[in-house]
């Protein structure tokens, strides 16, 4: 305590950002980098077989376990919202799946006050981050650290019935959706190299384990940010039941994620004065946006039985299972190598919405996503969600106590939009799975159930069966308004030497999984940080469903489902 530690910069959270900031800032001998991770290690058989998500999604070792408080729009119901507690983050714990957004939902964020941020400045960083195993071009790179394929190439037929369907439904196929076209029905890429998942603590932070200027500490809990007449000068941290103090001489970041960083912060006491004062914190610096603008995807599973017994309902069982993980130890192929969200969709709620805002993961079994429970029989499902949300939700400490975890607000449908962004999801959903592609496979409505039909039918539904995505972002938002807490350079307002780095500053949600753009801002913001030019913006075309002011898809549906 007397002559505690000198670093260079302090990174908080080993996650999809943490790891990618260690990696690039040590790349510089001469930069002493110390990073933190509540977590352990990510070395276990459960994290890196693929097939086998739902176990460190469920495990306190590796997951946070915050629950929101009762969500009032929801029947007061509480829902989880998985959080990664482990070198990796969320990306040693998620679904793997690989979605950059929407190039204009980039565009959007230069729009609400994050310069430079736009698809034009974003995309090389996306290319720089992955190692794609299509051919590279103006869309996509092949030699990044971060592998991205298409796991067992929609072996299943329900994969590319699925796709058929959709475009049955009057929707185009879209064989990249991260490159021109996002919009339409493909195939489903994910973050996994040669059969193992690849979290970014495998991609980033494994090369650069071994240089002597990176220190990791492990099972740590930050107390709060070191602060001296508005800068921050390092970090408090409990280890092993005692206090540490460690500075940075140049910076603190915090990647903690979208519910640590803003709790984090306001433990630091930076934010609302309100929170502050109500939670017992004195206020060191009013930043009234911190914990606020809080955003998710909520979505459900439209489930089918199946006529044909190729599910992964069939393979639930212990010799099953134990054949596929042997496969997988042994020559990581097989069923164990993949995600199972092999094809996917991308469309527009109504006409006059100019880019998707729902997205569709196709599974070839009846289960949650969480693996808790299974249909009995064999079944397919997709997850469906509204992805754009009007309504906006909090993150608030309620004591200074590091260990007392935060309230969580998410407010889902609060916003009329939203409610009707998932009727569009139920209605839509129903024709394009009752297309003709889907017939030899299709045997009746699991849920919603085919006497959910009226709005107010629906809505009782989603209401009582909808479930985070678990995508909580832009709780730090970046911008320059009175509400934004970091500006364009990821910088806290007010604050000299803190940066916040992770998907917490998202002026707004993207259309699709967050773990590719939280990996391409911390690409991006860690040659902000280190002050070296950017690199230069990429023009390219961006695809746009000709006529989207007047029409919902671009064909007519072969088969109308009318049951409004």
């Amino acid at each position: 305590m007397q002559n505690p530690e000198q670093f260079d910069y302090i990174i908080v959270g080993a996650g999809s950002a943490g790891c990618v900031l260690a990696n690039r800032l040590t790349e510089d001998r001469n930069t002493r980098v110390l990073l933190v991770e509540s977590g352990g290690s990510d070395n276990s058989i459960f994290i890196k077989m693929p097939t086998a998500l739902s176990y460190p999604l469920n495990t306190p070792k590796y997951n946070w376990d915050y629950v929101s408080a009762a969500e009032p729009y929801l029947d007061g119901r509480q829902l989880d919202c998985h959080r990664g507690k482990v070198l990796g983050g969320s990306s040693s714990i998620n679904g793997m799946v690989y979605v950059r957004g929407h190039a204009k939902d980039f565009d959007e964020w230069q729009t609400l006050g994050a310069n430079n941020w736009d698809y034009a400045h974003c995309l090389p960083y996306f290319k720089k981050a992955e190692s794609w195993i299509g051919a590279s071009d103006e869309y996509r790179a092949d030699d990044g650290p971060l592998a991205v394929n298409l796991g067992n190439e929609m072996r299943n037929p329900l994969y590319q019935a699925f796709v058929d369907a959709g475009v049955e439904a009057g929707y185009n196929a879209t064989a990249d959706y991260n490159g021109k076209m996002q919009e339409g029905f493909g195939p489903m890429q994910m973050t996994v190299k040669n059969g193992v998942r690849c979290s970014t603590s495998l991609a980033y932070l494994k090369p650069a384990k071994s240089r002597p200027n990176l220190t990791i500490r492990t099972k740590v809990l930050v107390e709060k940010v070191l602060l001296e007449n508005k800068r921050a000068v390092g970090i408090q941290y409990q280890h092993k039941g005692k206090i540490h103090k460690v500075m940075a001489q140049r910076e603190v970041i915090l990647s903690a994620g979208s519910i640590g960083s803003p709790h984090l912060l306001q433990l630091s006491g930076i934010g609302p004065a309100d929170v502050l004062k109500e939670a017992g914190i004195e206020l060191k610096h009013e930043l009234p946006g911190v914990g606020q603008n809080l955003q998710d995807h909520l979505e459900f599973y439209f489930q089918y039985r199946c006529k044909q017994p190729i599910t992964l309902n069939g393979k639930l069982d212990p010799i099953s299972k134990l054949l596929i993980g042997m496969r997988w130890f042994f020559f990581k192929t097989g069923l164990g190598a993949s995600n199972h969200f092999e094809s996917c969709g991308f469309i527009r709620s109504r006409a006059g919405v100019e880019w998707p805002d729902m997205q569709y993961h196709f599974l070839p079994a009846a289960m949650r996503y969480d693996g808790k429970s299974a249909f009995d029989g064999h079944g397919f499902q997709v997850h469906i969600g509204h992805n754009k949300p009007s309504s906006r939700g909090w993150v608030r400490a309620l004591s200074a106590d590091p260990g007392e975890k935060p309230w969580i607000q998410f407010n889902y449908l609060q916003e009329q939009a939203d409610i009707e962004g998932f009727r569009a999801c139920v209605r839509l959903t129903r024709e394009i799975l009752n297309q003709p592609a889907m017939d030899p496979f299709r045997a009746g409505e699991i849920q919603p159930g085919e006497h959910i039909v009226s709005n107010a039918e629906i809505d009782a539904f989603v209401r009582s069966n909808a479930e985070s995505a678990y995508h909580p972002s832009c709780s730090c938002k970046m911008g320059e308004d009175v509400m934004a807490v970091v500006d364009s350079e990821t910088r806290v307002h007010g604050i000299h030497a803190l940066r916040v780095v992770d998907s917490s500053v998202f002026p707004s949600i993207t259309n699709g999984n967050l773990n590719s753009p939280t990996i391409m801002l911390a690409e991006r913001a860690s040659d902000l940080i280190k002050g070296v030019a950017p690199l230069a913006a990429e023009s390219v075309e961006v695809g746009l469903i000709e006529g989207w002011q007047s029409a919902q898809r671009n064909g007519v549906p072969r088969r109308v489902v009318d049951r409004a």
